[in-house]
C-alpha cells in the first residue's frame, strides 16, 4: 500500500500543478480519447480519483476476488459503459467551466481520497461500482493507472513532454508486464512501456517481432 498510495499522490498531485497552470483555450483543446476535449478528460480522471471515498463508506465484502489486473476487464469497456462514461464526464465537466474551479476540484478529490486511505486498516476490502470485490491496495492502484495513463493523453492533448511521475510509471508498467521483463533487444523504460501497451504508441515490425519470438504478453484493457 506504501508504494502504491505514494505513486497516486505523486500523480495527482503533478496533474493538480498541471491544472492550476493551463488557460480557458485549454480546457476545450481535443484529446486522443474523443469525443472528449481536456475538461472533460479531467472530469473523467477526477471521477476516478475520487471513488475510493464512497467505496469506502460501504460495507465490504468478505473476500476479495479480483485484483488490479483482474478489474481491467471485458465488462468495463462494453458500448453500454463506454457512452455512460462518456455522458457522465461530459455532463460533469459543464459542471466546472473555467480552470480555477477544474484544478481546485480536482486538487480537494485526490487529497479526500488519500485522506480516506490513510485512515483504513491494512487488508481493507472494498466493493467496486461493477461488483468487482478487491483489496482497497489493489483498487488504488487501478487509480494510478487511471491518472497516469489519461496524464499521457492530456499531455499530447497540450502539446507538452509527459509529467507521468517516476513512482506512477513504476506502478503502471509494472501492472501491464505483470513484474516481467520486457523481451531483451526492446530497451523500453517505463513510459515507453506504457505507451506501447495501451496503444498509444505504435509497435514497429522490429518490436514486433521480438515480441512475438519471445511470446511476451501484457494486460489488456479490453481483455
Amino acid at each position: 500500500m506504501d508504494e502504491v498510495r505514494a505513486a497516486f499522490r505523486d500523480e495527482c498531485a503533478r496533474l493538480a500543478e498541471i491544472l492550476r497552470g493551463l488557460d480557458e483555450a485549454d480546457l476545450d483543446r481535443p484529446t486522443p480519447c474523443p469525443p472528449w476535449a481536456v475538461r472533460d478528460l479531467v472530469a473523467h480522471v477526477r471521477t476516478g480519483a475520487g471513488r475510493v471515498v464512497d467505496m469506502l463508506a460501504a460495507p465490504a465484502p468478505d473476500r476479495a476476488e479480483v485484483d488490479a489486473a483482474g478489474y481491467f476487464g471485458a465488462a468495463k469497456f462494453t458500448p453500454e459503459v463506454d457512452h455512460a462514461r462518456i455522458d457522465s464526464a461530459r455532463r460533469e465537466a459543464r459542471e466546472r467551466p473555467g480552470v480555477p474551479e477544474v484544478a481546485a476540484d480536482f486538487a480537494r478529490t485526490w487529497r479526500a481520497t488519500d485522506e480516506a486511505v490513510a485512515a483504513q486498516p491494512p487488508g481493507r476490502l472494498v466493493h467496486t461500482r461493477h461488483g468487482d470485490a478487491m483489496t482497497l491496495t489493489e483498487f488504488l492502484r487501478t487509480r494510478v493507472v487511471e491518472v497516469g495513463v489519461h496524464g499521457l493523453d492530456l499531455a499530447d492533448a497540450l502539446d507538452r513532454r509527459p509529467w507521468l511521475t517516476p513512482a506512477a510509471a513504476a506502478v503502471v508498467a509494472d501492472l501491464l508486464t505483470g513484474g516481467r521483463p520486457v523481451p531483451a533487444g526492446l530497451d523500453w523504460d517505463p513510459l515507453t512501456v506504457i505507451r506501447k501497451a495501451t496503444g498509444r504508441a505504435a509497435l514497429t515490425d522490429r518490436e514486433r517481432t521480438l515480441i512475438e519470438e519471445s511470446a511476451f504478453r501484457w494486460l489488456s484493457f479490453a481483455g
